[in-house]
């Protein structure tokens, strides 16, 4: 499902190269949970963002369920982005002027498919915020906005979900009710999961670990 072979990634920074990313590679199956761990400046972020598509890397090379990401434009990568993956932030990313049922309705409107209104409905319905769909972000809590986003990744059905510190802003309690919906939404769609986390514990429910330190492998 990706594939990443000896990802480089480098900013010029006056007339300094810093390197953010050194040489990582790995592979994951189709189906799989996969954490990305390491401490904050570790890379995480920026290679979350090279495998999804968002970026584009200095070296190396990211094929993401059999598509080369390298040679895109960015309006190709944008495609793939809205036909095989979903997102969840750490801080939510909802439209304000959009009620939770929109918010969640977007994806499948800009796929131009029918009963967006339903299926939405169905999503909310699931994490448990059927009540709430008429309410816009600012009338929901925290852990609400991160259940409104969890039913908008899945509304594409996505072969790969990218979640990028999904519970940072969240307490503990509403933590482990994000982290159980994540994982049983996960397993019933079958998605492969890719998770961007300094929780371990939350890490050690995924299938396979890799740990960044200075933008390289920890072994």
């Amino acid at each position: 499902m990706l594939e990443v072979k000896n990802l480089t990634k480098t900013y010029n920074s006056g007339s300094k190269a810093l390197t953010v990313l050194d040489d990582v590679s790995f592979v994951i199956q189709p189906g799989e949970t996969f954490s990305i761990v390491g401490p904050s400046g570790s890379g995480k972020t920026t290679l979350l963002g090279l495998c999804a598509g968002l970026d584009r890397a200095s070296n190396g090379s990211v094929i993401l369920n059999g598509i080369n990401l390298d040679n895109l434009s960015e309006d190709e990568r944008a495609a793939v982005r809205n036909e095989h993956v979903g997102f969840i932030f750490q801080n939510f990313q909802l439209i304000p002027t959009l009620t939770a049922l929109e918010n969640v309705m977007i994806p499948m409107e800009l796929r131009g498919e029918k009963n967006a209104a339903k299926t939405a409905t169905d999503l909310l319905e699931r994490v448990g915020l059927a009540s709430r769909k008429n309410h816009y972000p600012t009338q929901l809590s925290g852990g609400e906005q991160q259940r409104v986003s969890l039913a908008r990744a899945f509304s594409n059905r996505p072969k790969i979900l990218f979640a990028d510190e999904p519970t940072g802003n969240l307490d503990e309690e509403t933590s482990q009710k994000v982290e159980a919906l994540l994982f049983d939404l996960n397993k019933d769609a079958g998605t492969t999961l890719v998770l961007v986390t300094h929780d371990l514990e939350l890490a050690k429910r995924t299938q396979k670990i890799i740990k960044l330190r200075g933008g390289k492998l920890d072994n």
